[in-house]
């Protein structure tokens, strides 16, 4: 792994601090810690977890970029899709984890000029940095939307994760010739280090086991994720979950070559794949396994509405004519966006690897994101 940007003296106090907790719970809870507890901590313990922290994540300034602030394209092609939800169902819009605000802006932005501004549109987030940036973007929409602490007990309409799944706590599995263990983390020598405890029964050894994967794989379950699309199949009363994220159908999570898993940490544009190093200072996240998210979603009630990449969503939403009405005649203005749209829609960019996962209750018509390109074949 090349050298990572050394963190300023602040940062390194602020990394202290968060590893002197996870430290102490560590030996509170005799020397080991599952490594999804780590990962929570990690990310969202209040004050000191990375995404609870007041520092820059996304964008240029901060640790990577998401579609949201590659181009307003995005957010104005996904409004599309939100439009038909919202009259179909004559309800509200529910985005989880909005990061910047920015998918919001662009979001409402387009909505309105279509005429189909929800009543309501409600946020859930959990950081309150993030929070308050994004109270300062929506300003001009300050009337309609909403921020949540919690799930409401129950909702109509649009509910929508844009990389919200792969930052969900995952369990680490390691496949043993003796069995299965659960990769863990543990301290020594003044560093947190990694240790295993064999499984024998409950959820995780369960869906492990189920898997059955050849011994010397380790690779991540997400129960985390699956948990909180049940929790959404509760209140959702009639509409459509909208899931984009990066991740495979399951067989192509678990195929023999991501027999070391998918997790990947940020930290200042760097890519590397250690989570036990600059806790609150970096991203850690896991690829999204959809078919245990699709199963999730159908043994609660809803119906899978769609799965396909990001690039066929987005066109299907109509991002081409979107683009069109940046002028090709003006190649200062055009060149920008349509460079862009590139981005999103490039299979060796964020085209592919990024998919639309749609689940929902009570929709009659079918998704106007998922007309052509269908996978539900590779769930």
């Amino acid at each position: 792994m090349p050298p990572l940007p050394a963190p300023d003296l602040a940062a390194q106090q602020h990394s202290k601090k968060t590893a002197d907790l996870i430290q102490r719970e560590i030996e509170a809870s005799d020397g080991w810690m599952p490594f999804s507890r780590f990962m929570e901590l990690a990310l969202y313990a209040p004050g000191l977890g990375y995404y609870s922290a007041g520092m820059h994540k996304f964008g240029e300034r901060g640790d990577f970029v998401t579609a949201p602030e590659i181009s307003a394209l995005f957010g104005r092609s996904l409004a599309r899709q939100a439009a038909q939800v919202l009259a179909e169902t004559q309800g509200d819009i529910l985005e989880a984890g909005a990061g910047s605000g920015r998918l919001a802006f662009d979001m409402l932005a387009e909505l309105a000029q279509l005429g189909q501004l929800p009543r309501r549109y409600f946020i859930l987030e959990v950081s309150a940095d993030l929070r308050e940036r994004q109270q300062q973007l929506l300003a001009p929409f300050a009337p309609r939307v909403e921020w949540l602490d919690a799930l409401p007990d129950s909702f109509s309409g649009l509910i929508l994760g844009n990389e919200v799944l792969d930052a969900m706590p995952v369990h680490l599995v390691a496949w043993r010739e003796d069995g299965i263990y659960e990769r863990g983390v543990g301290w020594e020598n003044d560093a947190f280090q990694w240790r295993e405890q064999k499984l024998a029964s409950g959820q995780l050894f369960d869906c492990a086991n189920k898997l059955a994967l050849p011994p010397g794989t380790v690779s991540e379950i997400g129960l985390a994720a699956r948990g909180f699309i049940a929790s959404l199949a509760g209140m959702l009363k009639k509409g459509a979950i909208l899931m984009l994220d990066y991740g495979f159908g399951q067989s192509e999570y678990y195929h023999p070559q991501r027999a070391t898993g998918t997790l990947m940490c940020h930290y200042r544009h760097y890519a590397h794949d250690d989570p036990l190093i600059l806790p609150g200072l970096q991203d850690i996240t896991a690829h999204v396994d959809f078919t245990a998210i699709a199963e999730a979603g159908l043994s609660h009630g809803l119906d899978l509405l769609g799965y396909t990449s990001q690039a066929h969503f987005l066109l299907n939403c109509g991002i081409t004519d979107l683009l069109a009405l940046a002028s090709p005649e003006k190649a200062s203005a055009y060149l920008p966006v349509a460079a862009q749209a590139q981005k999103l829609l490039s299979p060796a960019e964020m085209g592919e690897l990024f998919k639309a996962i749609a689940l929902g209750k009570g929709m009659d018509a079918p998704l106007v994101g998922f007309r052509q390109g269908d996978k539900s074949r590779m769930l």
